[in-house]
């Protein structure tokens, strides 16, 4: 398990990250809500066992970032804390991953930032600029309001197991959501929401690739990722016996899609020490 050993103040919020900070393309993991750090330890090991710099993190309100005393979570304030992130490491430019509303915030952070991105990997997250049908704004519009009403009891086993497939999965998802309170999920839930603005004319300007689990049944993700891949003419990449929370439900397919994709980005490690547990099969 990767240990977030440093901290960055934040003026509603403090962050919790490590950074590998070795000589080697950065790349930044960002989880998805209700989540942390602990998605993409997997990925960390096969990311730096190839040389990569890995940045991972904990957004505010999650894990080991704490949001100051009558704060709530909101996407602008995410969005600032990872440019903060960027330029606490001294990191000009980095590939990002995100997964689910980090794969939002990615997106986001893209259009306002694209001189410091090398490019963007979205796993099993909505394409934000996509065009919605009447049900699925319906739907947006239903989701907080309808998650509002389950116990909060309740809620953690629920969204586990909408959001992975495996039993190992499953718990553990579940541990994570347990850690964070309704109210505040709810918070970050429509800030995730917020980032989803249709915009039929925009096309990525970094290298894109969209990675979703073949059994991921959230929100609109298996009927927008293909479209978005289409309209982008990108290749979408499904890993098989996986849900939403794909690095879990499936991690050494994950990683190695995960380091597929850097390399046809020409975004290769310096170092080649040899494999690491979860990178040595592709």
């Amino acid at each position: 398990m990767v240990h977030l050993d440093r901290r960055l103040a934040r003026p509603t919020a403090e962050i919790a990250y490590a950074d590998t900070a070795v000589d080697g393309p950065a790349v930044v993991l960002t989880h998805g809500a209700g989540m942390d750090h602990t998605m993409f330890d997997a990925q960390v090991d096969a990311l730096a066992g190839r040389g990569y710099r890995v940045v991972t993190w904990d957004l505010r309100g999650h894990g080991g970032s704490a949001l100051a005393p009558g704060t709530r979570f909101s996407a602008t304030d995410a969005l600032d804390d990872l440019a903060a992130l960027l330029s606490e490491c001294r990191i000009d430019r980095a590939a990002l991953v995100g997964h689910s509303l980090g794969g939002n915030l990615g997106q986001a952070f893209v259009r306002a930032h694209p001189d410091r991105v090398t490019g963007l990997v979205v796993m099993d997250a909505t394409w934000n600029a996509g065009p919605l049908s009447g049900l699925e704004r319906f739907a947006l519009r239903l989701a907080a309001p309808a998650l509002a009403l389950i116990p909060a009891g309740t809620l953690p086993g629920l969204m586990a197991r909408a959001s992975a497939v495996s039993p190992s999965a499953i718990a553990r998802t579940e541990a994570v959501f347990t850690r964070m309170p309704k109210r505040a999920f709810l918070d970050v839930w429509r800030a995730t929401v917020s980032f989803v603005d249709p915009d039929p004319s925009y096309r990525s300007p970094v290298p894109l690739a969209l990675v979703r689990g073949a059994q991921d049944r959230t929100g609109n993700i298996r009927v927008a990722m293909p479209r978005w891949a289409q309209a982008e003419d990108v290749r979408e990449r499904v890993v098989p016996d996986a849900g939403h929370v794909v690095t879990w439900d499936a991690p050494d397919a994950a990683s190695r899609v995960l380091l597929d994709v850097l390399r046809e980005w020409d975004l290769d490690g310096p170092a080649r020490p040899g494999p690491s547990r979860h990178a040595g099969e592709d």
